[in-house]
């Protein structure tokens, strides 16, 4: 993948951002590309919060890839910070191209400096392709998640 920066995301990047939320069979049930209000305002919470990283990258001054990490300070494994590695997306356009590594590695390096002693994701459990991608960038599926919708 040559020549992407990767950066913080801005409000202007949310229509490019909820794009890529929405490419694909559980987005396009779940996101609302057409209408941004909820996104706008979910924007201004995560880039209000200094725990948040909601970044971009960027190649050709076009948005390709995104994901958001989130810091957790925490009392168990012996006060260790941890970051959580959400909606980690990449253009479809731009699958393939060693993006995906590369958001993670930036994510992962980023926990470091940020003093995280564990990073954690989750993935949906029918996206075995992404399960393969995980595992070979030296994560492992070492616990089961739950869900409780609320709305």
């Amino acid at each position: 993948m040559p020549d992407f920066e990767i950066r913080r995301a801005t409000a202007a990047d949310l229509p490019a951002i909820v794009a890529m939320l929405a490419d694909d069979p559980l987005g396009a049930a779940r996101e609302s590309p057409e209408d941004l209000t909820p996104y706008r305002d979910a924007f201004a919470r995560i880039d209000g919060d200094p725990h948040q990283h909601l970044v971009v990258a960027e190649q050709r001054g076009r948005v390709v890839g995104t994901l958001q990490l989130t810091v957790i300070p925490g009392l168990s494994r012996r006060g260790t910070t941890r970051t959580i590695i959400e909606a980690v997306r990449v253009h479809a356009d731009a699958r393939g191209s060693g993006l995906g590594s590369a958001l993670i590695t930036w994510a992962v390096e980023r926990s470091r400096t940020l003093g995280a002693g564990l990073v954690q994701l989750t993935t949906d459990a029918t996206r075995t392709d992404a399960h393969r991608f995980y595992e070979r960038l030296g994560f492992t599926p070492s616990h089961v998640g739950f869900k409780l919708p609320l709305t």
